[in-house]
């Protein structure tokens, strides 16, 4: 899938004949596990829920004098599980949900502007096609190519990155080796978009994520290489970038250059790579934004008929406290608060859950920090829970109705 990245290129990272731009994607077996993870947390969730329920009708007893909220907590502490088994539905949208987003929107964040920076935009890289074996790079590109693409009206530079076989200024990221691409400085002056050489030097170990990266570096010093400009000119080419002035003549036109006198590899711009990630974020949050708006009213629907079953359970019991001088009023405070309170408590631990699920999964498989979801998960949340207590505050006029002096009569 797309990583925000230009796309993949010659063997890099250790993976045979593969270049992963990015953090290395989930094999089928992590994918499973955490898949298995997520389901399993959301089973602790539900039974979780009549627990932190009840834990939290008991905190709140304690703390209160006023009788509807007594009256409320009581019964939540008796029986949590008829509490929470209405509000269950919106909890796991609200934790699904949660997930979802907060890490499309980490990897939207630290994956660029998936559009791409407007230097970037500007720029056609050709790299190899991707294939089960290691691709055959370019031994050298032709003096004549290069002078074809000078002559593109708007071409502004062109680099040759080469391939680095003999791994010279290699390092260590965890579990991967990281092989730097060589590049002459002089080349890469041309294209200041990906960053520039350190004074004095000839050759640049350039980190082929940082010149793959749709994101501009031109502040970026890379460090110089310990190896001649000559010995990197006989080097393989794996990489083609060229920069134009912006104008799709010249765009299409260096693209069409590298297509034809490099049929093994592919040149794309940035907006080619780009767009296919932003549709594909973009339907995923469209998709998580459906669960979620499809998920609120057959949880409200649910909410509503849970609170109505348990007034008509209660009729009498209610209907004997209005005889003995209870006030309408405080019947409603107490059902109102023995909805409300699982409502919101087992929602703010969805919430955190979630948060919490997206975070770990992020850090251990990308190395990212989480980012906030963004106003409109706020926003939808935030509607979501104000109508389930509308929903609520709807079903409390019945009490007028179900618990008249009728209600007390026994058979």
């Amino acid at each position: 899938a797309p990583r925000g990245r230009w796309g993949p290129v010659g063997a890099g990272r250790g993976e045979r004949g593969y270049f992963a731009v990015n953090h290395p994607a989930p094999t089928d077996a992590q994918s499973a596990a955490y898949l298995t993870g997520f389901v399993l947390v959301m089973f602790g969730l539900v039974i979780a829920g009549p627990w932190l329920t009840a834990a939290a009708a008991r905190a709140v007893a304690r703390r209160t004098h006023r009788p509807a909220a007594l009256i409320a907590m009581r019964r939540l502490g008796d029986d949590p599980r008829a509490g929470f088994r209405s509000v269950a539905g919106l909890v796991l949208a609200l934790f699904v949900t949660t997930a979802t987003l907060s890490i499309m929107s980490t990897i939207d964040a630290n994956r660029s502007t998936l559009n791409g920076a407007p230097e970037v935009r500007k720029a056609v890289v050709d790299t190899p096609l991707l294939g089960p074996e290691k691709p055959v790079l370019i031994p050298a590109v032709p003096d004549g190519v290069v002078a074809r693409a000078r002559a593109v009206p708007g071409f502004e530079g062109m680099a040759l990155l080469h391939d680095n076989p003999a791994g010279i200024g290699a390092s260590q990221d965890g579990r991967e080796r990281i092989v730097p691409a060589l590049v002459r400085c002089s080349e890469l002056a041309q294209i200041p978009v990906v960053g520039h050489c350190a004074p004095g030097a000839t050759v640049a170990a350039v980190d082929r994520n940082g010149v793959l990266d749709l994101q501009a570096h031109p502040d970026k010093e890379w460090p110089s290489a310990p190896v001649s400009a000559d010995e990197v000119a006989r080097l393989p080419v794996f990489i083609i970038y060229a920069t134009t002035d912006d104008s799709p003549a010249a765009k299409e036109q260096l693209r069409t250059l590298f297509a034809e006198e490099f049929p093994s590899y592919l040149a794309r711009m940035a907006e080619d790579w780009s767009s296919e990630g932003q549709k594909k974020l973009q339907g995923w949050r469209q998709l998580a934004d459906v669960v979620l708006l499809t998920t609120l009213p057959i949880a409200g629907c649910s909410l509503a008929v849970s609170v109505v079953a348990g007034l008509s359970d209660r009729r009498r019991p209610f209907a004997m406290l209005r005889l003995t001088g209870a006030p309408l009023r405080l019947l409603r405070w107490v059902v109102g608060l023995e909805s409300a309170l699982p409502l919101l408590v087992v929602s703010a631990l969805a919430i955190g859950t979630g948060f919490a699920a997206a975070a770990m999964f992020l850090e251990s498989q990308m190395h990212y920090g989480l980012v906030s979801p963004g106003l409109t998960y706020y926003g939808l949340t935030a509607f979501g829970l104000a109508a389930s207590l509308g929903i609520i505050a709807s079903t409390l006029p019945l009490l007028r109705r179900i618990t008249g002096p009728e209600a007390a009569r026994n058979g």
